[in-house]
């Protein structure tokens, strides 16, 4: 049955129809209640206690939940709840208070009850009305069962967690040992923002909430990684620990951040979860956990929440070096340094449907299935990150039109000199202007970005930025004319075969894999980026290949893809690596 569209129990139920009246006051109903749960003002207000009086007379069968997923609303079962307390209950002092910045429907809060006796305060903050109101029947649901259970003062407030005011909580907790637990939303503010109408009045408060981009520096975050912050932020000089379920990513960019947030935290740990097995969505999660008021920590050891018998591993800082697995880093942390070539992003238009062509008897196909003749002096092959499987590339699957020779290039030029180009890209106009994305705004027709002078020249080593493969790949021009790549890839471009070559030698050897290996994330949503392949020292990569084994690799290559490449320039090349006070080159020989 519900009330409130809540889900409440038959015994709970029977209870407040044994003991409500309509004559029944809202002081008298409270302490009633306080006295069997331990809640505190159960019903906030007269008008609260007079419609849960009408609904009992009115209730309705329980119907299914609606899907809160978007909301990254995933509640945590409380058998989950309590694997996590009783895993605390081993390893931490028993809490004095307990604090969930987002309590659901309260599973955690009943958990924590269960597990720890010395509970004499619960805080619970809940957005969602249903499920403040589930919250409050299940705690009275176990205390009707377990009458005798250690009962402490219990406040479920209907809150938004931004607006509430945590350290009120901080200034009258004093010395006590406290617990901060629960599992925020799996959602980003972005994602939050876009549901407009369909969104609750009150969680579109998210979107709007003031200073959010200027605390986090970044438009799009992660919500459970703003609250989670906000705990850090609140109680890190308080005795007790911190226990959340959040994404992988999330315990990854604290650990990060530590660097110079130095929040008061130590032993912080990862303890990963099935979260397809858990909460049945395809997210890589995991148990934030650390000790509060203690010395910085910068370092977060990674175990199996199911088998916490060793750490797998241990990421975080290495002096100035961000790593994600400090064990294997140190066999490779003398080549992570500063790359000497600027490596870029390919090309990004944002209408695949029309920028992207097969080629046909000299005619383009794009994927709406129309055939276009089209001038060849625009169009060029493009490889995407499915195409880069083999260690040399001749010839494109794909093909593009580059509008453009450098961002914000004017692209009026294309009417008189390239007609057929210009008539197809005018018939797509509707296309181009449906690109959501701001960069397009206010800039010339038929824009594109990630081009500039490093995406015409014509030998490039090239990597996919979304998979996991450790390999590097030689495109070769096609025709005499360079191949590009979508932005999903990241490129060192060269006019000159040989330094190519030697690059990708350098880049393909054992000990580039071992540090890239150690300064990534698997849970990320791309696994290089620029700022990781910077880190590659391509010159004292180059000192530890003897000129014998550059020679050997050369002659290996000429062989099996019917190059003409020497090692002639191999000293020049290592000369041109060697650092220099001007900083990276961004231009290449």
């Amino acid at each position: 049955m519900k009330i409130f569209d809540a889900y409440i129990s038959p015994a709970t139920l029977g209870f407040f129809q044994q003991n409500l009246s309509s004559e029944t006051s809202l002081e008298v109903a409270n302490t009633l209640v306080h006295s069997i749960s331990g809640i505190q003002f159960f019903f906030e207000r007269t008008t609260d206690l007079e419609e849960f009086q009408k609904n009992l007379s009115e209730l309705y069968n329980f119907v299914e939940e609606p899907d809160r997923a978007e909301y990254g609303d995933f509640q945590t079962s409380l058998d989950l709840a309590i694997a996590v307390t009783n895993y605390l209950s081993k390893h931490v002092d028993e809490p004095d208070v307990v604090i969930e910045p987002t309590c659901g429907k309260g599973n955690f809060i009943l958990a924590a009850i269960k597990t720890f006796k010395s509970i004499n305060k619960v805080y619970g903050i809940e957005i969602y009305r249903p499920y403040v109101w589930e919250a409050k029947f299940s705690i009275i649901d176990f205390f009707l069962a377990t009458p005798h259970a250690n009962k402490p003062d219990i406040c479920i407030y209907h809150n938004n967690v931004f607006d509430f005011n945590f350290n009120a909580i901080a200034s009258e907790i004093s010395t006590q040992n406290i617990l901060v637990i629960g599992n925020p939303p799996w959602v980003t503010n972005s994602m939050l923002g876009s549901l407009n109408s369909s969104n609750l009045p009150v969680k579109s408060n998210f979107k709007k909430h003031n200073g959010l981009d200027a605390i986090t520096g970044k438009g799009n975050f992660d919500i459970a990684e703003y609250i989670t912050m906000m705990m850090l932020d609140t109680f890190q000089n308080k005795n007790g620990t911190i226990a959340l379920l959040v994404k992988s990513s999330v315990i990854k960019n604290i650990i990060f951040d530590q660097k110079k947030n130095k929040y008061y935290i130590g032993d912080i740990e990862k303890h990963c979860i099935d979260s397809r097995k858990e909460f049945n969505v395809s997210v890589d999660a995991a148990l934030f956990f650390c000790r509060l008021n203690v010395p910085p920590s910068f370092n977060c050891h990674e175990f199996d929440f199911y088998n916490n018998l060793e750490s797998h591993l241990c990421f975080g800082w290495v002096e100035e070096k961000f790593v994600s697995n400090i064990k294997t880093y140190v066999h490779s942390k003398h080549i992570d340094g500063n790359c000497p070539f600027e490596w870029r992003q390919g090309l990004k238009h944002d209408c695949s449907a029309v920028m992207e062509l097969d080629k046909v008897n000299n005619h383009y196909i794009n994927a709406l299935n129309e055939e276009w003749e089209l001038e060849c002096d625009l169009v060029y092959g493009i490889l995407k990150s499915s195409d880069l499987k083999n260690t040399v590339i001749k010839a494109p699957r794909k093909y593009t039109i580059v509008t453009q020779r450098k961002v914000g290039q004017d692209t009026s030029y294309i009417r008189s000199s390239f007609p057929k180009t210009y008539q197809y890209l005018v018939n797509h106009q509707d296309s181009f202007n449906a690109r959501k994305s701001s960069i397009y705004k206010n800039k010339p027709s038929f824009s594109i970005f990630g081009i500039g002078d490093y995406s015409f020249k014509p030998f490039k080593v090239v990597i996919s930025g979304l998979y996991k493969t450790f390999h590097f790949t030689l495109v070769l021009p096609e025709n005499q004319k360079p191949l590009m790549l979508d932005d999903t890839c990241y490129m060192l471009g060269f006019d000159n075969l040989d330094y190519a070559l030697y690059s990708l030698i350098l880049l393909n050897s054992q000990t580039t894999k071992e540090l890239l290996q150690s300064i990534t994330f698997s849970d990320a949503k791309r696994t290089f980026t620029k700022d990781i392949l910077m880190r590659i020292d391509l010159f004292k990569l180059s000192k530890q290949m003897s000129l014998s084994e550059v020679i050997q690799e050369i002659e290996s290559f000429n062989m099996r893809y019917s190059l003409n490449s020497t090692a002639n320039n191999w000293h020049s090349f290592v000369d041109l690596l060697r650092p220099v006070q001007s900083g990276q080159i961004a231009m290449f020989v």
